[in-house]
């Protein structure tokens, strides 16, 4: 397999390649859209009081006066999901259910769609089929009649989107070589903050218009892009050669590049034909299990990733406490988010994985800590500031731990192995609406839950194994070679 790294290392400054990888990449946008959606659509509207000899906004309670003494600001009940299903005075549990739902829709999809082999149907497929049922139950919302309708989509929606970033990264992770990973893997991860400045922009264009008009214009669009992906997207090519199936892989690199075709056919005359790979020592999910190293690390990543997920979802939703704009903490979140593709390959490039995340976890952590004392003596700007760092360790730190995690599991087992990496990602983020909803009466102590959980979960990354300058390897023996002749610890 060799010899295929050295072909995807003469191709990968094709321009048609670099717009394979965009299309590719544009699920992550519209997965980003799913997943911070609920920060606009439940969010808690502003109200005026009718009667002011009863109510006073400044000191009332909503849920202590009569209805007929106060109403929402414009007059308009479904601005979002609380004030259209009168959840205002409901427990912070039921508001924050839809959130909840859509993250264990997420751990529940990632569990069942753990237990599909890397060998069925192929990365392009299983990505095309993610993106279309997410965009399809999106449009669905449109039409949801109560809260609890509206619940089980949003579990639906989690459950569809769960593996997306999965088969979209292996995907174009397995078409680059050792040189352009770190590059090539930070373009999907772009489009993702992309995705959330734009769900910023067009949450603010329909502010007036009903919370259900938001799905609408951001589901639509994800599906109209499924479709291309089903016919303009091309497959991992070396999927396709640990498959057996040589010819579709080189074809691929065919397509991505035409200046390369003679060295492409000498590539194919040595690649294993499928007999020799059907005889070869099968490798399976069962394997991370019962082989100790792989094992390992699969525990170590999650545990990594359960304190990340904690800080990178719940800082946007804890943000609401520092009482600032909205619409503008969201875009600035995301804007914050853009160096951090340029500084993680100069990471990756420079420095030792393992000590990049460690260094990373321990001053986020940090980070969100001293926003929560700040808060308490009301240092607001300051504490924004705090968090806008704190949120960008979160990101470099999922950045860092996608790549690192790609270079210690084999192709055979790749797709398993990503998957446990976004289902403790995806855990984090579910505690996050409840910790958010229970500190909102000691303003942002959930940030403190939050950094104390990153920077202590992120000591395990001295458990990990090093892996820079390694090439991406195809089975479990493979690996365990590739981590020898690195003298890695196992």
């Amino acid at each position: 397999m060799r010899d295929l790294e050295s072909s995807s290392e003469t191709i990968s400054d094709s321009r048609l390649y670099s717009c394979k990888i965009i299309l590719v990449g544009l699920a992550s946008t519209f997965d980003s859209h799913q997943i911070f959606i609920t920060v606009f659509t439940d969010a808690y509207p502003t109200w005026h009081c009718l009667d002011h000899t009863i109510c006073n906004p400044a000191t009332s309670d909503i849920c202590e006066i009569p209805r007929s003494a106060w109403d929402w600001d414009g007059g308009f009940k479904g601005k979002s999901v609380i004030s259209e299903f009168d959840l205002e005075c409901s427990s912070s549990y039921l508001r924050g259910l839809p959130t909840s739902a859509f993250y264990v829709g997420s751990i529940v999809g990632g569990v069942f769609m753990a237990t599909i082999p890397d060998g069925f149907l192929g990365r392009k497929q299983l990505l095309f089929f993610t993106t279309s049922a997410m965009s399809f139950t999106g449009i669905s919302i449109f039409f949801s009649s109560s809260i609890w309708s509206y619940v089980f989509l949003k579990f639906i929606i989690g459950f569809a989107r769960s593996q997306t970033g999965t088969y979209m990264f292996n995907l174009i992770s397995e078409r680059v070589s050792t040189k352009w990973r770190p590059r090539a893997t930070m373009i999907p991860f772009t489009l993702f903050v992309l995705g959330l400045m734009s769900l910023s922009g067009i949450a603010y264009l329909v502010r007036h218009a009903s919370w259900r008009v938001l799905y609408l214009c951001t589901s639509v669009p994800a599906a109209i892009h499924s479709i291309f992906l089903y016919f303009f997207a091309l497959e991992s090519p070396r999927w396709l050669h640990v498959q057996g199936k040589n010819e579709e892989a080189i074809e691929v690199l065919k397509r991505i590049s035409t200046a390369n075709r003679g060295y492409l056919e000498s590539v194919s005359s040595r690649l294993p034909p499928k007999e020799i790979l059907e005889q070869a020592p099968s490798s399976s999910i069962k394997d991370l299990f019962i082989r100790k190293w792989a094992f390992r690390r699969i525990v170590v990543v999650m545990t990594i990733m359960l304190g990340l997920g904690m800080m990178y979802y719940g800082v946007p939703l804890a943000v609401r406490d520092i009482k600032v704009n909205i619409y503008l903490s969201e875009a600035l979140n995301a804007m914050v988010e853009l160096p951090t593709f340029v500084i993680t390959p100069i990471l990756l490039e420079k420095f030792n994985r393992r000590s990049s995340v460690l260094v990373n976890c321990l001053i986020g952590g940090a980070l969100g800590v001293l926003c929560f004392v700040l808060t308490l003596f009301g240092r607001t700007n300051i504490a924004f500031a705090l968090e806008l760092g704190s949120f960008f360790c979160a990101r470099i730190g999922f950045n860092l731990m996608a790549v690192y995690m790609i270079e210690m599991f084999p192709t055979c087992v790749r797709n398993f192995a990503t998957t446990m990496l976004r289902q403790a990602l995806v855990v984090g983020g579910a505690c996050c609406p409840i910790i958010v909803s229970i500190g909102r009466n000691v303003p942002s102590l959930s940030f403190a839950v939050f950094g104390f959980a990153v920077s202590g979960l992120g000591l395990f990354a001295l458990l990990l194994p090093e892996t820079k300058g390694s090439s991406l390897c195809d089975t479990m023996e493979e690996q365990e070679q590739s981590d020898h002749a690195l003298k890695t610890p196992q």
